[in-house]
């Protein structure tokens, strides 16, 4: 079931959201970011404020163990002003191959042409062949932007995917 994001879910998304980093980035980006930059503590804060604020719109995916988050909404870019972003799939690395990944990427679809988006978006970084992988096979095509992240030391590009109405 994919719900959206409780108090109660707060500790789990932190845990997800650090080793799903370190699993899919070793390599991509410097451990030393990964080990020590990035922590649980920090993941916790971050989801209190995302479940008191409600940004950014954040569910989990739960059947009965909460095994993966996402977050959507409006697109951040300014040449994308009518598009919908997919702003983070975040599968636990025990849980992937399981389609949860496709089923929150389906989830987020439906929620974009549900508020009238014809276009949906996602960053994912340039060396991250496995999600990259991911995002093609779900539709998605890399539509020439790019940007390098000063805080990573990394690139990431731009997927774009119309909605199926």
């Amino acid at each position: 079931m994919i719900r959206p994001i409780a108090i109660s879910d707060i500790s789990r998304a932190a845990e997800i959201h650090v080793f799903a980093w370190r699993s899919a980035y070793r390599g991509i980006i410097s451990d030393e970011y990964l080990f020590k930059t990035r922590s649980v503590a920090g993941s916790l804060k971050r989801f209190e404020d995302t479940v008191r604020d409600g940004t950014p719109e954040t569910y989990v995916y739960d059947d009965g163990i909460v095994k993966a988050f996402l977050t959507i909404g409006i697109c951040r870019n300014e040449d994308k002003p009518n598009a919908f972003e997919l702003g983070a799939i975040y599968v636990d690395p025990f849980m992937q191959g399981q389609g949860i990944g496709r089923q929150l990427a389906e989830f987020c679809e439906k929620q974009a042409v549900e508020r009238g988006f014809n276009e949906i978006c996602l960053w994912v970084l340039k060396e991250n062949w496995q999600s990259r992988g991911f995002y093609e096979k779900m539709g998605y095509v890399a539509d020439g932007s790019e940007e390098f992240l000063e805080r990573l030391s990394a690139w990431q590009v731009r997927y774009t995917r119309a909605c199926s109405h």
